[in-house]
């Protein structure tokens, strides 16, 4: 592998004009793109009535699964297709075709007539539509951080790179806003009826202006003098996949970087707005609103972190926030609970619940995008009991015995009144109830967060975006750096996409279903906690520090 080591002085040179540009326009963009991304994800439930609500179950579920998966699964094959179009065309021309399919894509389902008006046609275009959006993001970030990292001068990439690490949580946080504001103004029924197209109809004229911007950039220096001496890659897909000496670079990237960073990145921004909100049973704007602050204050990190990752390095920063965020996960979500739900914490601690089962009764629970339907007794018991977040304990009774709950010494058996009679006899033990549960954190506007317990709970979930800023500020440069420039956009694209968009997106579905296969609230958390700690030793014993690369004469391995 030949290395060449960066030039010291470059490092200290302030940026210039061009180069604000180019980190402008490439993070714009990508900011606009994870919202439209977002948007889907926060308003799911509304479009899910809109376009799934009048098909027989069978095939709601079939449709709910597509639009999931599209979503998260086919990211890294957009990475493949439009990180091979990257490494043979160029970097600048591929992500403006990235943000093209993105904005239109977001903009119809903006204007998509609902299953009422057009019938079976509107799930399927609204599949497709999805479809379009996770391939358009599968090939926008690997380009946006290739085409920074090679404008960057040696010895800054980090701190230029990081500004591309803000836009995922900037597009996350203007998605919310968004919903947030034009809930307030129309009101939920209008919101739910027509309001929620607003939001997609808004990203027409975001995504004129990042066309604008991008339409005026150059191509990076590193791909044009590698085209000017004929060096680009006849076949970029075999030579990164099909050698074993990048192969291996990709799998390293993967598994000793990307997946810790991965899964520590949806715990600290998905995992905790869905905890908040379904098992601690925050209600959604409150929730929103207290995830939008974290965000706030903490955004800054990813910056400062890139900075830090050009004077220490990449590994230690990237590995050391999966360490800690593995070791504090569960005091960090216990204290949660005990300043957003108080009551539910004690109702926890002090009330035992059992489901005694026949031995074979009980079967799986995951269920990823919530559409599957449970008729063992003991599998809907368990459900209601997880989804109503109840701490509780699977025992096998006699076989053949019908299911039943015990709540301290009160036995409920499995019946038609199970529902009503369970949620009396939890309330009567000590646990609260979610409609009149006073107790919950709540916040009536956005500046409402001067009460102790709010304040609490916000300082929390900031400590979550910290690791997040940790691991993710420095990712962009440490894969761009891994990797030669021939190949450097395919490669470092898919790595990142399995990562985040697999190990992270499949995160909540995976976690609740732990939660509910165990009875524990907590007990999610040990998925991320693994693989995170499994990056911290791969990366640790196996992944090059790489911050002083010079990556323009880094052809080949």
């Amino acid at each position: 592998m030949s290395v060449t080591t960066a030039s010291p002085v470059a490092a200290h040179a302030p940026m210039t004009r061009e180069e604000k540009k180019v980190i402008f326009a490439s993070s714009l963009g990508t900011v606009f793109e994870w919202y439209d991304f977002y948007l889907y994800g926060s308003l799911a439930a509304i479009i899910g009535a809109q376009f799934f609500s009048a098909y027989p179950p069978a095939t709601r579920d079939i449709f709910a699964l597509l639009a999931f998966a599209a979503g998260f699964l086919v990211r890294p094959f957009g990475a493949i297709v439009f990180g091979r179009v990257g490494d043979l065309v160029g970097r600048k021309y591929t992500f403006l075709v990235t943000i093209l399919i993105m904005g239109l894509s977001t903009f119809i389902v903006g204007i998509l007539p609902n299953a009422a008006t057009i019938g079976i046609a509107a799930p399927i275009i609204l599949i497709v539509l999805r479809l379009a959006q996770g391939l358009a993001l599968g090939g926008e970030y690997g380009g946006a951080a290739t085409y920074v990292a090679e404008h960057a001068p040696h010895g800054r990439r980090g701190f230029y790179t990081s500004w591309i690490q803000t836009t995922a949580t900037l597009g996350l946080f203007l998605s919310l806003i968004v919903i947030l504001f034009t809930r307030t103004i129309v009101g939920e029924p209008a919101f739910a009826a027509w309001g929620w197209r607003i939001p997609f109809l808004v990203s027409i004229a975001l995504l004129g202006i990042s066309v604008w911007i991008r339409m005026q950039l150059n191509e990076s220096p590193a791909f044009k003098k590698m085209k000017e001496e004929g060096s680009t890659s006849k076949a970029p897909l075999s030579e990164a996949f099909g050698q074993w000496k990048n192969l291996k670079i990709v799998l390293l990237a993967l598994f000793g970087l990307v997946a810790g960073q991965g899964v520590v990145w949806y715990t600290g921004q998905f995992y905790a707005l869905f905890f908040l909100q379904s098992i601690v049973k925050v209600d959604g704007y409150t929730a929103n609103l207290l995830i939008a602050w974290s965000l706030l204050l903490g955004t800054g990190f990813f910056v400062f972190f890139g900075w830090l990752s050009d004077k220490i390095g990449r590994k230690p920063i990237i590995l050391a926030g999966c360490l800690i965020a593995a070791a504090s996960y569960f005091p960090l979500f216990n204290a949660i609970t005990t300043y957003a739900n108080p009551a539910l914490e004690n109702a926890i601690k002090n009330v035992r619940v059992t489901v005694v089962a026949s031995p074979g009764e009980c079967g799986s629970l995951f269920n990823p995008v919530g559409t599957r339907i449970y008729t063992a007794p003991c599998d809907l018991a368990r459900d209601f009991l997880a989804k109503s977040s109840v701490k509780y304990a699977t025992e096998p009774g006699p076989a053949g015995s019908p299911t039943q709950v015990k709540i301290n010494d009160v036995v409920v058996p499995y019946g038609p009144d199970f529902a009503k009679t369970t949620t009396a006899a939890l309330q009567a033990a000590g646990y609260p109830n979610a409609a009149t549960n006073t107790d919950i954190v709540k916040m009536s506007h956005p500046f409402d967060i001067f009460k102790p317990r709010t304040a609490a709970v916000i300082g929390l979930l900031f400590v979550l975006v910290l690791f997040v800023t940790m691991v993710y500020g420095p990712i962009a440069a440490a894969l761009v750096e891994l990797f030669p420039t021939r190949i450097r956009y395919t490669s470092m694209s898919l790595p990142y996409h399995i990562g985040n968009g697999w190990f992270g997106g499949l995160l909540p579905a995976t976690a609740f279903a732990m939660v509910a296969a165990t009875g524990d609230i907590y007990y999610g958390l040990w998925y991320p906690i693994v693989i995170a700690l499994a990056t911290f030793v791969i990366g640790l014993l196996f992944v090059p520090e790489t911050k002083d690369r010079n990556i323009d004469d880094w052809h080949s391995h």
